[in-house]
């Protein structure tokens, strides 16, 4: 087969959809200062709403007023966790109440939870069961009041995982939750425009989204917030976003935005089945052709583009190098810890040893994945895994002990 390109890395970022790269073009005529009350500026305020609209449909908010326009994922997790500094102590009464997040979260989740805890909050990192779903049942103990760190603030946990993509009971994570008092907020960059999402069926008081991860512009992203929780601004200045985010309206992002999330809701179901059979094809042929192959995430709580391999006896930069060489773009887990050498914390916490972990790789497949691109796959890598671990002097038998 003739070297191709094949792009497997849609957990890390989409390309940008030619709708949204069109509705853009057109967009850069809508200059006017969105909170502006000239007749310019209103139609500039207009594209918004009707984007916030389109936002607030995708996760299922009835009140489009719960969306506020972030420039992303990271900007939306830190205003959170800002808040709950803000809002940390109950008016003269004593130390500040509990934080409890997941071992497997994003980074930027869980440094803004170091960040807290080095500002005198308890913080506990959940842990997960060997197919990366948390283990409710720790929860439930640290939500009791009389546990360690007393009563409980926050509590917030990924709905999908970036790296081996499981997806979290968030219905019953929210029912505990609430049952001790807490806020629950949910990081679902991952899992807008993939799985459905009901904010209201859910109940949880903070969801965060990014646009780049819906085959949209980046630099923008949104923050849903629950009628009545307490929320403070990350960036102070002007009356913009109710008062909640300062700083001129990025009309073209938000403009992209609001269409990327319209056509990602429409699509939702033909996106699940037929990536997923995608994933399915990807995984039974590699399973077929390779000894040796360990899965990691959950088997059917997954999201449906999301395949993390390890290849016990062969290094995963290397495999990504090879597979790059061959026009094949893969992922050795997170983007955001891309140049570490320490391995995925995420793989670590389901009890994957250093090994294998240092020899998964993470193939996130997307809307412009065809049949063909997977064969092309399945073509060139079983003989890469091969001789990696001809040359390697690691056991691979050992390794997968």
């Amino acid at each position: 087969m003739d070297k191709r390109f094949v792009y497997l890395d849609y957990n890390a970022t989409t390309p940008l959809r030619s709708e949204v790269k069109a509705r853009l073009i057109e967009g850069l005529e809508v200059y006017a200062n969105a909170s502006s009350m000239h007749e310019a500026g209103r139609r500039a305020r207009d594209r918004v709403e009707r984007a916030r609209a389109s936002v607030a449909a995708l996760i299922g908010a009835r009140d489009p007023l719960s969306i506020y326009f972030t420039s992303g994922g990271s900007e939306s997790n830190n205003t959170v966790f800002q808040t709950m500094y803000e809002n940390a102590r109950d008016p003269g009464r004593g130390p500040r109440r509990k934080i409890i997040t997941s071992a497997i979260e994003h980074p930027c989740v869980l440094n803004s939870a170091a960040h807290l805890r080095d500002s005198g909050f308890p913080v506990v990192y959940l842990g997960v069961d060997s197919e990366g779903r948390l283990d409710l049942e720790a929860l439930k103990a640290e939500l009791d009041p009389e546990s360690p760190g007393g009563p409980t603030l926050l509590v917030s946990v990924m709905a999908a995982n970036n790296e081996i993509g499981s997806l979290q009971d968030m219905k019953e994570i929210v029912r505990l939750s609430k049952a001790a008092g807490a806020l629950v907020h949910t990081d679902a960059v991952q899992a807008a425009g993939k799985v459905p999402i009901d904010v209201e069926d859910w109940g949880v008081d903070y969801l965060t989204l990014s646009c780049h991860k819906l085959y949209g512009p980046k630099g923008i992203g949104a923050l849903y917030v629950r009628k009545g929780a307490p929320i403070q601004p990350l960036i102070r200045g002007g009356h913009q976003e109710l008062g909640v985010r300062a700083g001129t309206y990025n009309n073209l992002g938000i403009i992209g935005f609001g269409l990327a999330a319209e056509l990602a809701l429409a699509e939702l179901g033909e996106y699940q089945a037929r990536v997923g059979a995608l994933r399915e094809r990807l995984r039974a042929g590699i399973m077929a052709r390779l000894p040796l192959v360990h899965v990691n995430g959950h088997p059917v709580h997954n999201l449906p583009n999301t395949l993390n391999l390890s290849f016990p006896g062969a290094e995963g930069e290397a495999i990504l190098l090879s597979l790059d060489l061959e026009g094949i773009e893969v992922s050795t887990g997170s983007a955001c810890a891309s140049g570490s050498l320490e391995p995925s914390h995420v793989l670590m916490a389901t009890g994957v040893g250093p090994e294998l972990a240092h020899g998964s790789i993470r193939f996130s497949l997307g809307r412009d994945t065809s049949e063909a691109d997977i064969d092309y796959v399945l073509e060139k890598l079983p003989p890469i895994i091969t001789r990696l671990r001809r040359m390697s002097t690691l056991n691979p038998v050992a390794a997968c002990v």
